[in-house]
C-alpha cells in the first residue's frame, strides 16, 4: 500500500521538472521547424505567438535560426512511437497546448521525460563549444531550440 502511495506522489513530481527556457512564442520568433510546423492550422493558439514568427507554407531551412535542418522526419517520429493521438504533430504541439493550460497527466509525464532527456545535447554543446560561439554545433543548437532550450548557451 505504501509503495502505491509513493508511486502516485512521485508521478506528480514530473511537473516540477519541467522548466523550459523558451516559450512557444519565443521559439517561433527565433525560427524553428523551417517555419512550417503547423501547416497553417494555428487558430487554437494565441495570435500574439505568430505576430513575429518565422513562418512558411512549406519547410524552408532559411526560416530556421541556424539555417540548418535538424531532427528527424515525421515518419521517423511515427516509426519510433513518439507521436500520440492527442498531439498528432508531436512534442511542440503538446508543449503549445500544455502552455495554454491543457493537462493530460500520462501524456505530460512522457513528454516531460523526453524533454528532460534532451539535456544531453545541451551538455554536449557546453562541453565542446566555447561559450558564445553560436557557430559551433549549429545543428545541435537548432535541435535544442526545438525542445525549448536556449540555443545561445
Amino acid at each position: 500500500m505504501k509503495t502505491i502511495i509513493k508511486r502516485k506522489l512521485k508521478s506528480k513530481d514530473f511537473y516540477k521538472l519541467f522548466k523550459p527556457q523558451l516559450s512557444p512564442k519565443e521559439m517561433l520568433e527565433l525560427g524553428v521547424f523551417g517555419g512550417s510546423y503547423f501547416g497553417g492550422k494555428i487558430n487554437e493558439y494565441p495570435k500574439s505567438w505568430f505576430k513575429n514568427a518565422k513562418l512558411s507554407k512549406t519547410f524552408d531551412v532559411e526560416k530556421n535560426r541556424f539555417k540548418v535542418k535538424a531532427g528527424l522526419t515525421r515518419k521517423e517520429w511515427l516509426d519510433k512511437g513518439w507521436i500520440f493521438s492527442e498531439d498528432p504533430l508531436g512534442w511542440f504541439q503538446w508543449y503549445c497546448r500544455y502552455t495554454n493550460g491543457r493537462r493530460i497527466p500520462n501524456i505530460d509525464e512522457i513528454q516531460i521525460k523526453r524533454w528532460k532527456a534532451f539535456t544531453r545535447h545541451v551538455t554536449a554543446i557546453k562541453k565542446n563549444c566555447n561559450q558564445g560561439d553560436v557557430h559551433c554545433r549549429k545543428r545541435q543548437r537548432q535541435a535544442i531550440l526545438q525542445w525549448a532550450y536556449d540555443p545561445f548557451i
